[in-house]
């Protein structure tokens, strides 16, 4: 797959691990890059240094792992405008920080 350098794109992140520990690092790991929309499924909104920088950690990370696997999809910027919810809309809720008085 090739990269645009330095664009922003949006990755759909799920993964499927059976051991425990290396499920927690991976989402630990996942934490830091997007936001958790699914208790397996993150999307991150990352340029291409980051998401080969996260890339490279997961890989690392499942060296370990005997099974399960993690699944990347990049969403182009049409794709990402299609995107439907049932339910709460995780976007409704502001990533920016809330005061309550």
């Amino acid at each position: 797959m090739s990269l645009m350098p330095g664009r922003i794109g949006m990755y759909v992140i799920s993964y499927d691990i059976e051991n425990d520990r290396i499920r927690r690092k991976v989402a630990k790991e996942l934490e830091n890059y997007g936001r958790r929309v699914q208790y397996s499924v993150f999307e991150c909104h990352i340029d291409t240094k980051k998401y080969e920088e996260l890339y490279g950690k997961l890989s690392k990370l499942m060296e370990e792992e005997e099974t399960g696997n993690i699944r990347f999809y990049n969403l182009c910027r049409m794709c990402e405008g299609r995107i439907s919810t049932i339910g709460i809309r995780e976007d409704f809720f502001s990533d920016k920080e809330v005061i309550i008085l």
